[in-house]
Parts: structure tokens; C-alpha cells; sequence
């Protein structure tokens, strides 16, 4: 990405799709193919980007200046995005959790043989590693914000947890026959269902538990507990805006059927007065037609009736009708 899309990126998170006055995407935050998801900024395609975990593009549109509208508009009226948000990481948190099951079981079989004094001691090795895990990523995190004493207090801690690590191996390696021992090593993680070795040293651990993966999952998993208590809390409020949203949608179907009826009916009332207008300039034609034949037949017969020969042929029958009475 060149420095121009760049800046220009930043400015659409900053200011929306109005930046420069006026709306530069046909597309708006609450259009059904918008990822409601990554507008709470909580997606997991998203988050899990470029981790070993990625799941692929979302199907949806994701748009940090829709993103920004949706912020500025949220100021204003309440669109319940997040409790789209929490039915999709409900999803998948639900999924993640059935990986890190499977992965669990699949380790069990492979590990039937060891008994359970034996598993409960390596389960105390993975405990102290998690442990060491998040003090190391919590020591560099105060470290680079300049909080050195409590950077030195954590590091202590981390050396105290080493040393239960060492006496804990040492009694998980005793306990166990050679044979099995290397195919106990493996430990799956609770948060993003990866694989944990039992003697990963605190640069392995503290990859791990400060990784994007580590994180990106913890983040997804708090983020859903946060939602969940939003949600409960303002479950009623939701509702009485969805039975709102109904009502207002059976309104407006109701004044659109209301609407095209009364076109129809208007229409047929238009189609009516022309038939009937077509109706009565048919009659006026077939009366004017009549009269004017009427006209006609009347113009011969009078004209027929003065004409020379018309007359002296009354005039014959006159004189014959004459004779005949004498």
C-alpha cells in the first residue's frame, strides 16, 4: 500500500464516508452485507489474520469508514450491533472450544497407558509453564513502559516458579518408564487450542502466550464474556426495539398494499370512464350516422318528388284517376 492509500485509509477511520462532504461509497454501516462484527472491531477473520489460525476472508464487507459512521451514527440511536457481535463470537468460541476437546481426546488415547498419578504431575509441569508464560510477556510488557521496579518484582517470581518447574519435571520424569516419556510432552493450550510442550524454555513460552494467536483468542474470548453481560443486561430493550421494528415494517407493508389498491382501484375507475366514454361516442356516432342516412333518404325523395318527370307523371295519374270517376 502506497503512502497516499495510506493516509488516505486513516482519514476514512477518522471522519467516515463524508470526509469530503459528501457520502463517497453507495454502500452505508447498516446494509445487510456489512460485517456487523467488525464494526464492534471484534471479527475473527479480522483479529486472526496472519496467524496459523486464520480462517480466511469474511464474507462480509469490513471498511474502517463504514466503521467510522457506524461509531458517529451509534452517539445518536442505538442499532444493537452487538448483539449480532455476540451470537457470532458465541459461534465461535463454541467451535474453538470443540477443537481444543477433540485435540484433548486425540492426546488422551495416544497417552491411555500413563496413569493418572503420572498425568496429574505433568498436568503441574504445563501449569508452572503457563504461569511463566504470562509473568515473562507481563515483566517486558512493564519493561518497555518504564515501570522497572515491578519488571525486577515479576522477574522474581519467574525464577521462584523455575525452580518448582525443575522439581516438578524431575518428579513427572521419575515417575514415568523411559519408553512413554517422549510421547508425553505435548499439553494443548485452553485458549487457542495450540500445543504446548512440557520443556519449552520462557523464549518458547513467552512467544507463545505474547503471540498473535495467544492473544488474538484471548481477546476474542473477552470480548464475547464482555458482550454476553451487554447483551443480558440490555436484552429487554432489544426486544421491545425488535417488536418496534415489526411493527413499523407491518405499517409500512400496509400502506404500500393500501397504496397499490388504491392504484388498482383508480385505475379501474379510469379504465370504466373510458369504456364509457368510448361506449357513448359509439352511440352519438350510430345516431349521427342514422340521421345523417335519414337526411339523405329525405333530400331523394323530395328532389324526386320536383323534378320535371316526377311531375308530369302525377299529372298523367291525376287525369286518368279523373276519367275513371267519369
Amino acid at each position: 500500500m502506497s503512502a497516499s492509500d495510506q493516509v488516505r485509509a486513516m482519514l476514512d477511520q477518522l471522519m467516515g464516508t463524508q470526509r469530503d462532504g459528501v457520502p463517497s461509497k453507495s454502500i452505508k454501516f447498516d446494509d445487510p452485507e456489512v460485517c456487523k462484527t467488525f464494526l464492534m472491531g471484534c471479527c475473527p477473520h479480522e483479529v486472526l489474520t496472519g496467524t496459523r489460525a486464520d480462517i480466511g476472508s469474511c464474507k462480509k464487507v469490513h471498511d474502517l469508514a463504514l466503521k467510522a459512521d457506524y461509531e458517529m451514527a451509534q452517539k445518536n440511536k442505538d442499532y444493537f450491533y452487538d448483539f449480532d457481535a455476540h451470537k457470532h463470537l458465541q459461534t465461535f468460541v463454541m467451535e474453538t472450544d470443540r477443537r481444543i476437546e477433540v485435540s484433548k481426546q486425540r492426546l488422551a488415547e495416544q497417552q491411555a497407558e500413563v496413569s493418572a498419578e503420572v498425568q496429574s504431575k505433568a498436568s503441574a509441569v504445563h501449569d508452572l509453564n503457563e504461569k511463566i508464560g504470562k509473568l515473562v510477556v507481563q515483566s517486558e510488557t512493564l519493561g518497555m513502559e518504564g515501570n522497572v521496579e515491578e519488571a525486577k518484582e515479576i522477574l522474581d517470581q519467574i525464577d521462584k516458579l523455575k525452580e518448582e518447574k525443575s522439581v516438578a519435571e524431575e518428579t513427572y520424569r521419575n515417575s514415568m518408564p523411559a519408553s512413554t516419556y517422549q510421547q508425553q510432552k505435548l499439553r494443548v493450550c485452553e485458549v487457542c487450542s495450540a500445543y504446548l510442550g512440557l520443556h519449552d524454555n520462557d523464549c518458547r513460552l513467552a512467544d507463545h502466550f505474547g503471540g498473535k494467536l495467544h492473544l488474538g483468542f484471548m481477546s476474542l474470548r473477552d470480548e464475547c464474556s464482555r458482550l454476553e453481560k451487554s447483551v443480558e443486561s440490555r436484552r429487554e430493550l432489544y426486544e421491545a426495539s425488535l417488536r418496534l421494528e415489526r411493527e413499523e415494517r407491518m405499517k409500512r407493508h400496509e400502506e404500500e398494499s393500501y397504496r397499490r389498491n388504491s392504484s388498482s382501484r383508480e385505475h379501474s375507475r379510469r379504465r370504466s370512464r373510458s369504456r364509457d366514454r368510448q361506449r357513448r361516442s359509439r352511440s352519438r356516432d350510430r345516431r349521427r350516422r342514422r340521421s345523417r342516412s335519414r337526411d339523405r333518404s329525405s333530400r331523394r325523395h323530395r328532389e324526386r318528388s320536383y323534378s320535371p318527370d316526377s311531375r308530369r307523371s302525377s299529372h298523367r295519374s291525376s287525369r286518368r284517376r279523373s276519367r275513371s270517376r267519369s
